[in-house]
Formats: C-alpha cells, structure tokens, sequence
C-alpha cells in the first residue's frame, strides 16, 4: 500500500493527515473530512485499547493500514484506521466524510439521509453508505475489497474534543478531532455528558 509507512506513525500524527483521503469500498468512494485520534495502551483513557488487547480490539495491536470495526452503544458499527508499528494500537476512528463515487448505491444503503452531504456525515452513517460491517473487522485497506488512497497534499484542518468521550480521555484535554474546515459533510460536534470515571468512546 502506497503509504504503509506513513500510517506506521502514531494516530496523533497520522489523523490530520487522513484528511482529504479516499477510502473505498466495491466502488463506493468516500473522501475524508472528520477523524479522531486514539492511542494505546496505557496512553489515552478513551482509547479501546488502555487496558490492553482484548478479543474486540486485537485489530487494533495489528499492522498499520487495516481496518478495526466495532459495535458502538450495541447499535451502530464504527470503523478506524489502524496505526502505529504493531503492538502499539493506535487508530483513527473516520467520523465523517463525503460520498464522491457510488452515490447511487450509498443512496440505496441510506434511504433515510435526507440529502447527499449526509450520506456520511457521522460514523455510522459512514459505515453503512461504504457497506462497512463487523466482517470487514482486520481487512487490508490496500486489498479488494477495500482501498484507500492518501491525498497528494495536507489538507488545511481544525481541531477540538472527541466527540463521544466521557470521564478521562475526554474535553479540551484531548483536542484529538481533526477536520476539514467549512466542509458541509462534517458531523456537528456533542459534547458527551460526563458520568463517572469510566473511559467510554463511541
């Protein structure tokens, strides 16, 4: 994969630089233009991997340039590019980006998006217009069905909270969003409400 040692570097690094990539799935192409960075172990306390690697978030501790899928809130799949030299389980969760190939097709997975610019505009709206599910848990971005294509040049960005991430890990302690600024298909920001010390990431 054009890149592999770019996505080798921590998520903290590598986030920004996501921005304006293309990721695509049996030619549905989405350009990126909202990430959060997630470190490892012991690093980041809304990161799914500060305690350790479990059966869920092995992806995670594997090799830069695939794909970590998980079930948030036992609802929605979410889906994270993996970085950093494997063992240390960073990733960048995709929170939203633009559906530029496959329109029809990201149409027909979200009938009720309730225009183009919402087709991805958020992190499970991503995953379903892209036909993400928890199967595709551990692909290979650089192999069918999936590629990912880095941009040529920085994008111009801003960055904030996570979205989502109570307790530790979360506020303008960790101003780990990045996003592409102006650009219609970037998801509102919520903050979540904090409840205990629990880390939780969505």
């Amino acid at each position: 994969m054009p890149g592999r040692s770019l996505l080798a570097r921590p998520a903290l690094e590598v986030a920004p630089l996501l921005l304006g990539a293309v990721i695509g799935r049996d030619g549905v192409l989405l350009r990126i233009t909202e990430v959060e960075a997630y470190l490892g172990l012991g690093l980041d306390p809304g990161s799914h991997a500060f305690r350790g690697q479990t059966r869920r978030n092995a992806a995670m501790f594997g090799e830069p340039g695939h794909l970590y899928a998980y079930f948030s809130n036992g609802m929605h799949v979410c889906a994270n590019i993996v970085c950093s030299e494997p063992g240390e389980a960073s990733a960048v969760l995709l929170r939203a980006g633009e559906i530029i190939a496959g329109v029809d097709e990201a149409r027909m997975r979200r009938p009720t998006a309730r225009s183009d610019r919402d087709l991805g505009r958020g992190p499970a709206r991503l995953t379903v217009a892209l036909g993400i599910g928890l199967a595709d848990d551990g692909a290979d971005l650089s192999r069918a069905p999936f590629e990912l294509t880095l941009p040529e040049q920085p994008s111009e960005f801003r960055s904030g909270p996570r979205t989502g991430v109570s307790g530790p890990g979360g506020g303008a302690e960790y101003p780990w969003r990045f996003w592409i600024p102006d650009d219609a298909s970037v998801s509102p920001y919520r903050p979540h409400p904090k409840r205990g010390t629990e880390p939780h990431r969505r």
